[in-house]
């Protein structure tokens, strides 16, 4: 098991302080990603994901252009979206950014797709949220069927049909790296399977073994339906420091601005400290020392049998210089930490 396990991170690219303590240009936030992404593949860690957002609090609008900037920089490291919002996108174009960006990195592009926690994408490219479901619903079963690789013939409501239609530039081996993000739903789990698409469950609050009862209809629907097992991903917020102390006190300002920020849209109270402090010891925040986080980590690989398990690492206005450190200390202390975690409690069972 473990020797399979990936470790990743992502960001939505949040819109961070300068030293000063005023928020940087969006462009100074896209450059600094590419560097943590680089940094990443330095550190050791196996994925970077970006996120798709269209609002100035997340300077990521095209994801596939900023991958396509840190393809050129590195080597080794996966580079993905965290997600794409396929519901108010075109599958064919989506598509064609990366296999290019899979043609750039040499076979490293990967899509996690979604329907995203916003939705302001909708109005800005013309759609209607009535049409919420279907669009997504829509919209996957044509992507599924680019990722054949081959020849489509498809027909939809929302598009004029297709008929013996390649797209290019065609993946150069194999197929391209595609999960679909879930957020604790069981019509999305099964939808997943149906696909043969994997899914990466989005778990940003709570005991993260609440979600075993998605873990088990995804290997049940995989059963049933006569699918070979599928790999499970697990995505959620973080913060590496040297102490716990250290980790919560650098967290706590950006984490509250973000959540306090994104409650007043949604009809919220405020986050308290006592709230974060619970997400941190009983929920789905990974903060702390080295050991503290990578003991956490273990816990719910081990707990949810997940095949890889990226931490979100940026969060509201965590500053740039900070979230560095952070990547550092995740790839080279903390990943190693789980691994022989896992591989001690491989060994006594």
């Amino acid at each position: 098991m473990t020797t399979a396990i990936e470790f990743g991170m992502d960001t939505f690219g949040d819109v961070t302080a300068g030293a000063d303590g005023q928020l940087l240009p969006q462009a100074q936030v896209i450059r600094n990603v590419v560097d943590e992404a680089i940094l990443a593949e330095e550190a050791g860690i196996d994925f970077i994901g970006v996120g798709e957002h269209h609002r100035n609090d997340f300077a990521i609008s095209a994801p596939e252009v900023v991958l396509a900037g840190i393809a050129t920089r590195t080597r080794r490291i996966k580079l993905g979206s965290a997600v794409t919002v396929l519901s108010s996108d075109d599958p064919i174009r989506v598509f064609e950014r990366f296999s290019t960006v899979n043609a750039l990195s040499n076979g490293r592009a990967e899509v996690i797709l979604g329907r995203g926690s916003f939705t302001e994408s909708f109005p800005l490219f013309g759609y209607d949220l009535n049409d919420y479901e279907t669009l997504f619903n829509e919209k996957l079963d044509l992507f599924a069927e680019l990722l054949k690789n081959g020849p489509v013939n498809w027909q939809g409501s929302f598009r004029t049909p297709l008929k013996d239609v390649t797209v290019h530039p065609q993946i150069e081996t194999g197929r391209l790296s595609a999960w679909i993000g879930v957020g604790g739903s069981p019509e999305s789990v099964v939808r997943s399977v149906r696909y043969q698409i994997p899914m990466t469950l989005a778990i940003i609050g709570g005991d993260p073994k609440r979600f075993l009862p998605y873990v088990d209809l995804y290997k049940r629907a995989q059963a049933q339906l006569g699918v070979d097992k599928m790999p499970l991903g697990v995505h959620s917020p973080g913060y590496v420091a040297e102490t716990d102390e250290r980790a919560r006190e650098e967290l706590w300002p950006g984490y509250k601005a973000m959540h306090d920020r994104i409650g007043r849209e949604r009809g919220w109270p405020p986050t308290t400290k006592e709230s974060f402090v619970r997400e941190i010891e009983q929920g789905s925040t990974y903060a702390g020392a080295p050991e503290t986080v990578a003991m956490k980590i273990a816990a719910t690989v081990k707990a949810l049998g997940a095949d890889r398990f990226d931490l979100k690492y940026s969060s509201g206005t965590t500053s740039h210089e900070k979230m560095m450190k952070s990547i550092e200390l995740y790839g080279t202390k903390v990943i190693p930490m789980v691994r022989e975690l896992l591989a001690e409690k491989d060994v006594a069972a």
